[in-house]
């Protein structure tokens, strides 16, 4: 993937941890390019199917109604120095 710093490891590791079957990955408008790249890193280390939100996504407070999801995924913006 690119140089962003998505903790792709660290969401494999909780979805493991709780055993979702179904995943609704929400990301924000600047990472919705790379949603398909996402999904597919997801799914080749979890036994979760993955969905995408391509929706609105204003933050945390933004949270898709949507049933018959196990778990969702938010992702967000941040700077690291």
């Amino acid at each position: 993937m690119n140089s962003l710093n998505l903790q792709l490891e660290q969401a494999v590791s909780k979805i493991r941890e709780k055993n979702p079957k179904t995943i609704l990955v929400q990301l924000p408008d600047g990472l919705k390019p790379q949603a398909r790249e996402i999904q597919k890193e997801l799914q080749q280390h979890t036994d979760a199917q993955i969905y995408l939100w391509l929706n609105s996504c204003y933050g945390a407070c933004d949270i898709p109604k949507v049933e018959n999801i196990d778990l969702l995924l938010q992702f967000g913006h941040s700077k690291w120095k």
